[in-house]
């Protein structure tokens, strides 16, 4: 969440590309790059459980779950709007899910874990929808699924997690997720687009429009990717 908004910070304090790449750089490795994140998010989520437990067995199979629920409903949400299914598109779900997983991994059930997944996808699928309309050039999409991704799980963690959620009749859980989260998003993205001005005034972060168009990677680092 942190790392969304903190993106949306970013793309708003240096605006739109004047050259806008389309096309992926490389299919083969976004699918192995996303396999390697959500092998490594095992070790994250069930790995906070300190020990080789029954919170770090439900963390581990909720992680799973909730990722390949997300992708599932991606794909067919896809569908469903008359896109595109695509690997792209199966990886940007399956990252979502395990956004929006990490804060209840622990504390929810495989039905719930499943839900929680379900609804990050939707959420997210549209709101990258909507970003793609609108005039921030967040390249990644990193705010409509990092951010709005650990938005959901937030919120949602607060609804699900066991005997202190909202279902359970508990209300304290879900008021200080809502505090926490209105703290974090106000702090990361004046702190970042604070950052963002600093950085600018010392070291210029928007390059020239003949190095944008020849690229990055070849103008800033003498590299190009075949």
């Amino acid at each position: 969440m942190s790392a969304g908004f903190a993106a949306l910070a970013g793309a708003l304090y240096l605006g739109k590309r004047k050259v806008v790449q389309e096309a992926h750089a490389n299919v083969p490795y976004v699918i192995l790059g996303t396999g390697l994140l959500w092998f490594g998010w095992f070790g994250f989520n069930a790995g906070s459980a300190l020990g080789a437990n029954g919170d770090a067995v439900i963390a581990f199979a909720n992680t799973n779950i909730a990722s390949a629920t997300a992708m599932i409903t991606w794909l067919f949400y896809e569908r469903y709007m008359g896109r595109k299914m695509s690997a792209v598109s199966a990886c940007i779900g399956a990252v979502v899910g395990l956004v929006a997983i990490t804060p209840a991994a622990g504390f929810v059930n495989i039905g719930q874990s499943m839900l929680i997944g379900f609804v990050a996808a939707i959420i997210c699928n549209w709101m990258i929808y909507l970003k793609n309309k609108s005039s921030v050039d967040d390249t990644l999409d990193v705010f409509p699924s990092h951010g709005i991704g650990g938005v959901v799980g937030m919120i949602l963690t607060a609804v699900f997690a066991n005997e202190v959620g909202l279902i359970y009749g508990e209300t304290n859980t879900f008021y200080y997720h809502v505090l926490a989260l209105f703290i974090t998003v106000v702090f990361t993205f004046c702190g970042s687009y604070l950052l963002f001005k600093i950085v600018d005034v010392l070291l210029k972060m928007r390059v020239r429009e003949d190095q944008e168009a020849r690229g990055l990677d070849l103008s800033q680092h003498g590299e190009q990717i075949d």
